[in-house]
């Protein structure tokens, strides 16, 4: 039996410290060290449902002995980190320090999801690949800690694979009304159901589809736990697959917004296209406003027009709200000879709907 804490996330860790790059790896060793060492928590096997919940809120997936952790300084600590995430400051290694947390308390299972969230939030940035999550969820469960674990990570694993029936079956065992309204197992609870209905509503042979009534229900509360989840990208993409109309292209546009390259951003802007009357062949050129903004600016402080080369793509597309937000943006450069050139030489070179478009920036 092992005697010392954080056996979930070494496990994580161990995986996760080799994969990813040296500034995230460092934040996450600083994540472990934030967690207080010296405490351990009895391991015993334990029936993969909480009989009961504590006072003070936690399941008591793992019994902990009176005076080995001061519990109420862990649920202050967690609630400051929930706190942290609400105001969208959230930080790489910080869900890691959550994960120590719960396992130190005895929540297993919220302590594999709090990893799960870590990771999840690293591949929606770019940082790390899909199957170094699942590798990690792997470790945990090869640990064989005790059946909380490994139904957890079973479960963690069931959402990575989209399978959403065994998943939400596993989550609604964990994860239940004791959580935050907008806890991660409540958030991961949510796009079960709603990615069980989209996928009925296309197959209708399905009875996996809510009545109109609880799926109205459970878009009310995904969308209003919005804030705590605004840098986090998958909770924009399962938004914008699971919505439709001004809704799904406002949370595909924030998705790109918060990781312009990442693994969700493809599909995003397909449903941009969408949404716009665009072909979904044109969706790889389409860019958001923050990203004209953003590549506006840094044409303008650094005095290189060539930089506006990423938007050209753009530009040529049909009508569409993207494309005029460009062209208008572009044509409040030509007041700088050196910008004005660039537009004419670029119309010059160009032919149909792209000549035209910047033709119409250098009459300004």
């Amino acid at each position: 039996m092992k005697s010392k804490n954080y056996i979930l996330l070494s496990l994580f860790l161990s995986l996760i410290i080799t994969s990813c790059g040296g500034g995230v790896s460092q934040n996450l060793i600083d994540a472990k060290a934030a967690v207080s060492p010296g405490k351990s928590v009895r391991k015993e096997n334990v029936s993969p449902v909480a009989d009961s919940v504590s006072h003070i809120g936690l399941r008591e997936t793992s019994p902990v002995n009176a005076g080995e952790i001061d519990l109420t300084s862990v649920l202050r600590s967690l609630d400051e980190m929930a706190d942290i995430e609400r105001a969208g400051a959230w930080i790489q290694g910080l869900a890691f320090t959550e994960s120590g947390l719960r396992e130190n308390a005895g929540d297993l299972a919220g302590a594999v999801a709090a990893a799960f969230k870590e990771l999840s939030w690293a591949y929606g940035l770019g940082l790390i690949q899909r199957n170094e999550i699942e590798s990690g969820l792997l470790n945990v469960l090869n640990g064989k800690e005790n059946e909380t674990v490994s139904n957890s990570a079973l479960g963690m694993i069931a959402f990575l694979n989209e399978n959403w029936n065994d998943a939400g079956a596993v989550l609604s065992l964990y994860f239940n009304d004791f959580d935050e309204p907008d806890s991660f197992g409540r958030w991961m609870s949510l796009v079960c159901v709603l990615e069980k209905n989209k996928a009925a509503f296309s197959n209708a042979a399905s009875s996996d589809a809510v009545s109109a009534e609880e799926f109205r229900r459970v878009c009310s509360a995904y969308k209003s736990i919005r804030g705590r989840y605004a840098p986090f990208p998958e909770y924009w993409y399962r938004g914008a697959r699971a919505f439709s109309g001004a809704v799904s292209a406002d949370y595909a546009e924030n998705c790109i917004n918060v990781s312009p390259q990442g693994p969700f951003s493809r599909e995003c802007r397909k449903i941009l296209a969408a949404f716009t009357g665009l072909n979904a062949e044109d969706s790889s050129s389409i860019k958001t406003k923050r990203e004209i903004e953003q590549i506006i600016s840094a044409s303008m402080n650094s005095g290189n027009p060539q930089i506006l080369n990423s938007l050209l793509p753009l530009i040529s597309l049909p009508d569409n709200p993207f494309t005029v937000y460009a062209v208008s943006a572009m044509r409040s450069l030509t007041g700088a000879q050196k910008f004005k050139d660039y537009f004419s030489k670029q119309a010059a070179a160009s032919s149909g709907r792209l000549a035209e478009r910047l033709l119409y920036i250098c009459r300004s």
